[in-house]
């Protein structure tokens, strides 16, 4: 079913690319693995997957020492700071940085490593109630604020649209947060040239890299439907 399941939403990804005008080699697939198990994972690996997405922090923990092989390690869901610590040798990038107090530990424990970590800035372009991110008037503010820290390096932007039956209705959110990226990147903060749009998932993710998109994160598009009772 994974492979199935990989081959269908490489052919939607090639289509979106093609529809836009993008070379395929633009967007990079992030396979969301929270929930599931290492055999899962390791069938999308059999299939050529390196990258994938991880929610919560002990996932990523028990996964990573798990499996062995060079992967490329993502923190998408909400991250609290207490957290962090766990984090240095075991993710290539941040998608969730959202509050000073956040980066501002990211910077301490990275820092103890001597890492840089890759960070996006999470948006909630919708202003929805129940997501994290901040609001779109207030992250150029944020991006500025926390670029003096030296261990992130701060990449681009992250939204979560709405869940919603009709993926044209997230159009209007993926395409603002390309505009975001565009206008903060017209401010020319000191070391900040953001390249990166993390949006769309298994939905939307074709509206999504229409937009712009760099990572889309598919996970049920993938792995089939998640039980969270487990």
């Amino acid at each position: 079913m994974i492979k199935e399941n990989l081959e269908l939403v490489e052919k939607n990804i090639q289509e979106a690319c093609k529809k836009a005008g993008r070379d395929r080699s633009e967007v990079t697939l992030i396979a969301v693995s929270k929930t599931k198990p290492v055999s899962d994972i390791r069938q999308a690996m059999d299939c050529g997957i390196t990258v994938f997405g991880e929610n919560k922090v002990q996932e990523i923990k028990d996964k990573t020492e798990e499996i062995k092989e060079p992967l490329s390690w993502h923190m998408i869901g909400h991250l609290q700071a207490n957290k962090v610590k766990y984090l240095p040798g075991r993710v290539c990038m941040i998608h969730s940085v959202d509050n000073k107090k956040l980066a501002d530990e990211i910077e301490k424990q990275f820092s103890k490593t001597d890492e840089k970590i890759d960070v996006l800035i999470e948006v909630n372009m919708a202003h929805e109630d129940s997501k994290f991110g901040l609001s779109p008037d207030d992250a150029p503010e944020f991006v500025k604020e926390i670029s003096t820290l030296p261990h992130l390096n701060i990449r681009g932007l992250m939204t979560i649209a709405p869940y919603t039956e009709d993926p044209e209705s997230n159009r209007v959110y993926f395409k603002g947060l390309k505009e975001l990226m565009n206008s903060i990147n017209a401010m020319k903060i000191p070391g900040v040239n953001m390249d990166t749009l993390s949006m769309g998932m298994t939905g939307d993710y074709q509206v999504a890299i229409e937009e712009g998109a760099t990572f889309v994160r598919v996970g049920t598009g993938i792995f089939g439907e998640r039980n969270y009772n487990i």
